[in-house]
């Protein structure tokens, strides 16, 4: 499937536009029931330094409207390694997808499967061969996102005092 959007490294200018984002994802998973992001993180510092490492990635429109967001960060996520099942690959880099947003209003279907195959592309061009990530139990969409891509559960790992499920995907 082919989407008409770019995905490129956030600026600071559009931190506010990444924020409303987030926000709709907040509120969504609200709405779902869920306690994930329900605790004001993230909010918009949050968004700030992920823009200042260099590790926040808008998708924009044709228009240049940002209409989703998430972080690929290379660096190590100290939560991953209490991970007591082991991760698939060990002793090496892997990039880590944080924070996965997609707009609410209006739905763009195929949007977040492009945003992960995105993340795969970025990976691989800086010979990464690893991706983890991690996500509340109760968020259906991103788990059936990452079973028909191709992750694979590997346990738990905890973020501020919550068990999320943890997958790994192998490029």
């Amino acid at each position: 499937m082919h989407l008409d959007y770019t995905l490129t490294l956030a600026q600071p200018n559009q931190d506010e536009a990444v924020w409303a984002i987030l926000q709709q994802g907040i509120a969504k998973r609200k709405q779902e029931g869920s306690t994930q992001w329900q605790d004001g993180y993230p909010n918009l510092d949050v968004v700030r330094t992920d823009i200042a490492q260099a590790e926040g990635y808008v998708v924009t429109n044709t228009e240049g409207t940002v209409v989703a967001y998430q972080v690929l960060s290379a660096r190590p996520e100290p939560a991953y390694e209490a991970l007591p099942t082991g991760w698939l690959t060990q002793n090496q880099p892997y990039l880590v997808i944080h924070r996965m947003a997609v707009t609410q209003t209006p739905k763009i279907k195929g949007l977040a499967t492009w945003m992960l195959q995105q993340a795969e592309r970025i990976a691989t061009e800086k010979g990464i061969k690893s991706i983890k990530v991690d996500t509340n139990f109760d968020n259906a969409p991103m788990l059936a996102l990452f079973k028909k891509l191709g992750y694979t559960y590997v346990g738990e790992v905890y973020f501020r005092g919550s068990a999320r499920m943890a997958f790994e995907k192998i490029l």
